[in-house]
């Protein structure tokens, strides 16, 4: 009888459209642990360069997502400020990650992903007017529970987490402040990318991104640049790190239209067990059995949360749905005027008889 629930509820709530959101979600996650990884790479060769690191990334945006706008000719749907808005909060909290690794360990900086789910939580109530179910909640609960998984499971293999770092206090202070700017700009697109179009905003918020973090470089990274000694390392970091955001913010607005703010953030709590994929490649380190029980749990959680609703019904469908509707208003309106028509005619042949 358990197995036969089991299988009946599997079969009612796992659709193939959250099969779709929850791989798309992972792919995310994916490509946001190589960008962790290569922040850090990056911040292990002595670079201390945030926002260069950042405008490299906004720039990849801008230049593919610009092309495919600008063979468009299409008119920008949102008002300009509002993307710059966007963009220069997106800027803080990469620059705030990314100056983190400059302080404390890469698993600090993982208490992004919860602090960035709680905010996201509070702002799409206060802003969107999202309501979220006990049954959401507690599948967001059951992620929880992964990610300490996955912080005691680090905190085992670092000695505490903070092996080797300078000022882990600081590091984590600039995360935590960092979550905020993250959600924010999550929030944001979210509420973009369901109302208007998806190459737009990515288009915008690479173009004031780059904007923003042109103008922060050359008053906070100028000195810093100077002093780096560039070599073949230090380039392919800054490659990477471009390449994994472009392929990040493009899965992202996917994940943020089909599932919102709180989803997108619930799936990159999986970044750290896909971390573990680069660390075993890079530098051999062994995978403990805690990172695959949280990723399970992980995964777990999410089903949870995206299979709580019925599937919406698809824009096409209600389209068409409009449509039959004004055809039968079309065809009522023609019978009422046919036979007004026949009315007509018969008064006046009684009239001229």
């Amino acid at each position: 009888m358990n197995c036969n629930a089991i299988n009946s509820w599997w079969r009612g709530h796992v659709t193939l459209r959250t099969l779709h959101l929850l791989s798309i979600g992972q792919l995310a996650s994916l490509t946001f642990a190589a960008t962790n990884f290569t922040s850090s790479f990056i911040a292990n060769l002595g670079v201390d360069a945030p926002v260069t690191q950042s405008a490299f990334s906004y720039f990849t945006l801008a230049l593919v997502y610009g092309g495919i706008l600008l063979y468009r000719r299409q008119r920008l749907q949102v008002s300009w400020y509002w993307y710059l808005l966007l963009g220069f909060v997106d800027l803080q909290g990469n620059f705030l990650a990314n100056k983190a690794y400059q302080f404390t360990s890469i698993t600090s900086v993982t208490l992004l992903d919860g602090c960035t789910i709680a905010w996201a939580l509070i702002l799409t109530r206060l802003l969107l007017g999202t309501r979220y179910s006990p049954f959401k909640l507690f599948g967001a609960g059951v992620c929880m529970v992964g990610l300490g998984l996955l912080l005691l499971s680090d905190a085992e293999v670092v000695g505490g987490g903070g092996g080797g770092v300078s000022r882990p206090i600081l590091g984590d202070i600039l995360v935590i402040v960092g979550t905020m700017f993250f959600a924010t700009s999550n929030v944001g697109e979210e509420y973009f990318v369901k109302k208007n179009d998806r190459v737009e905003v990515v288009c915008m918020i690479g173009v004031y991104g780059l904007l923003v973090s042109s103008i922060q470089l050359s008053m906070l990274e100028l000195k810093s640049l100077e002093l780096v000694k560039w070599s073949t390392d230090i380039i392919l970091g800054f490659v990477g790190y471009a390449v994994s955001c472009f392929m990040f913010y493009t899965l992202a607005t996917f994940v943020l239209k089909l599932g919102g703010a709180a989803m997108f953030n619930l799936s990159l709590l999986t970044a750290d067990i896909w971390a573990v994929v680069f660390r075993f490649f890079f530098y051999q380190q062994q995978v403990d059995w805690l990172y695959f029980l949280a990723f399970a749990i992980v995964v777990f959680g999410l089903i949870i949360y995206s299979t709580n609703e019925k599937d919406p019904i698809p824009l096409p469908a209600l389209e068409s749905l409009n449509n039959h509707r004004q055809y039968q208003l079309l065809d009522n309106e023609c019978v009422v005027s046919r036979n007004e028509a026949s009315n007509s005619s018969g008064v006046e042949q009684i009239w001229y008889s």
